[in-house]
């Protein structure tokens, strides 16, 4: 009952695609895959003429992919090809969100990369927001990919919990731990990490703590006024040409 109470106060999943790539002009391919524990997923491919990097978009707790289509569009104008996907229980997903299932989720996207003809298997680069970072972290921990990009995410869930309720000790009860402070240290890749300095959900400074326990090469970049959604809009063509630039990069 605790972990499904966790599970409701975690996951804010929401069915109806509001919009689709589609909407702003984008061609993109509809995808199914199917977990390893037999759930199929959506996605979406999103193709980008001349592009050599595919990015594997990993998005926040709130919602499905069609809130994120604007920030898949201005990732496409810089020339990267994007893999975004619902993980169980969001969108048009099947199954119901948990800590495993959406690491589960996020190794089956990442195996479908490897498995097309128009995905370059050394130029796959993996992006996660806020409780996406956690995900991204995870899969980057465990597998091959050309660069890690975190955004607006936490330490660990235990963490989080400690900044909400400070006075109750939930650090120790919580069993959905999304602990990325214990692997970030595994991730072998150069690491871009943004947060907003005004960030009102994921506090600035567990942002921090999870920059300072990664390997180099990194990146901490903050974003002056920020907040916890407005990443992208706030940091403007500098957070864009800073993205293009990473992920350009030669090894």
């Amino acid at each position: 009952m605790w972990s499904r109470l966790q599970r409701k106060m975690i996951f804010f999943p929401t069915s109806a695609l509001a919009h689709t790539p589609a909407d702003l002009g984008l061609a993109y391919e509809d995808v199914r895959i199917q977990t390893s524990d037999g759930v199929t997923l959506h996605g979406w491919m999103v193709p980008c003429d001349g592009s050599d990097v595919t990015l594997l978009f990993l998005h926040g707790n709130a919602g499905n992919i069609g809130d994120r289509v604007e920030n898949v569009r201005r990732l496409h104008e810089i020339g990267v090809q994007v893999f975004i996907l619902d993980y169980r229980g969001y969108g048009l997903s099947e199954g119901s969100p948990s800590e495993q299932g959406l690491y589960e989720d996020a190794q089956a996207a990442y195996a479908h990369l490897l498995s097309r003809e128009d995905v370059d298997k050394d130029r796959i680069a993996i992006f996660g927001r806020s409780l996406g970072g956690a995900v991204a972290v995870d899969l980057a921990s465990r597998v091959p990919c050309r660069r890690l990009i975190l955004e607006s995410t936490f330490s660990s869930a235990a963490d989080m919990a400690g900044h909400m309720l400070p006075i109750l000790p939930l650090g120790r009860l919580v069993t959905e731990r999304f602990d990325s402070a214990s692997k970030i240290d595994k991730v072998r890749v150069p690491l871009l990490q943004f947060h907003g300095t005004e960030d009102e959900i994921v506090p600035y400074h567990l942002g921090l703590k999870l920059h300072a326990l990664a390997r180099e090469p990194k990146e901490f970049v903050p974003i002056p006024g920020a907040t916890h959604n407005d990443t992208y809009f706030v940091g403007g063509r500098t957070y864009f040409e800073k993205i293009r630039l990473f992920l350009s990069e030669p090894r």
